[in-house]
């Protein structure tokens, strides 16, 4: 499972030109799923990004996680994370879940992350076409691998 963390100071999501989720100073993450994602993936991505110090503190210094300045969270789900762009110009996603594997991996993680959060998350809409809207906050952009755990 591989995840696109950014830190925001707003951000949107569009399903034909209907704003489907918003918030201000938060996360936006973008996941990617793999076959052989499954729950330990799950807890351990939520568990990191829920500790994740990159929020600044009294100082300025990035010392605080979502949770400790109450920030929001979207959800995307997005295959072109595992994009494979070895061979050619065109990317090959093989590596990406097919949909009936990856939305529940989804769904779970979603899931997981509220809890972890103690609040509601918002999230697009697997598969659908969307226009993502955001303010990227530093900029601050992480990016964490499930199979890569630095």
């Amino acid at each position: 499972m591989r995840a696109v963390i950014q830190r925001v100071s707003e951000a949107s999501v569009k399903v034909e030109g209907k704003t489907i989720s918003s918030i201000h100073h938060g996360l936006l993450i973008f996941i990617g799923i793999e076959d052989d994602d499954g729950i330990e993936d799950i807890k351990w991505l939520s568990g990191k990004i829920s500790r994740l110090r990159i929020f600044g503190d009294d100082n300025g210094v990035m010392n605080k996680s979502i949770i400790d300045v109450d920030g929001d969270a979207i959800v995307v789900s997005q295959f072109t994370l595992h994009a494979s762009t070895k061979k050619g110009n065109r990317p090959s996603y093989i590596k990406a879940a097919k949909p009936e594997v990856a939305i529940p991996l989804y769904e779970d993680f979603v899931k997981q992350l509220k809890i972890d959060l103690g609040k509601e998350i918002g999230t697009g809409i697997f598969g659908a076409d969307m226009k993502i809207s955001l303010l990227n906050d530093g900029p601050v952009t992480i990016i964490v691998d499930t199979k890569n755990k630095e």
